[in-house]
């Protein structure tokens, strides 16, 4: 008897809310807002991800918003004043993005999320283009009940 092991494909969310290296902060937030979601990719005209902008890129925006950093904490923190003027998707999202494959294992999902510290992987085809997207939750599910199967949306 042979057990076929899961893959991404099996339970990544097929839904995929992005934006285009365009969009303003208040679009991306307001599409966060109405989906539910923590992170959405941002996409090129052909659909390929060339970023993410998570819930923590978008504080990086806020978190200067009514105090000034002096020298030094500008310094220290370049990427974070840097970010802190950033209007558009292309300005605050984090790339190049981490992305998995459909065919990848649950296992190999799993290390990604956790050597990059991401809670969600835009899942790509050969191309590039969005297929998906794979949460911790999918994953842990899957691993949990061994059943490759989704138990929510």
């Amino acid at each position: 008897m042979t057990t076929r092991t899961s893959t991404v494909a099996d339970v990544m969310t097929r839904r995929v809310v992005a934006v285009r290296p365009d969009a303003e902060f208040k679009e991306i937030v307001a599409a966060m807002e109405r989906w539910k979601v923590t992170a959405v990719p941002v996409v090129d005209g052909e659909g390929r991800v060339v970023g993410v902008v998570s819930e923590g890129d978008l504080l990086f925006k806020e978190e200067f918003h009514d105090h000034r950093p002096g020298l030094l904490e500008q310094r220290d923190r370049l990427d974070a004043t840097a970010r802190a003027g950033s209007r558009r998707a292309r300005e605050l999202m984090t790339s190049p993005p981490v992305t998995v494959g459909p065919g990848a294992s649950l296992p190999r999902a799993a290390r990604l999320m956790a050597v990059h510290r991401a809670k969600r992987l835009p899942v790509v085809d050969a191309r590039g283009a969005v297929q998906g997207v794979e949460g911790v939750v999918d994953v842990r599910c899957a691993l949990v009940t061994g059943s490759g199967e989704r138990t929510g949306s």
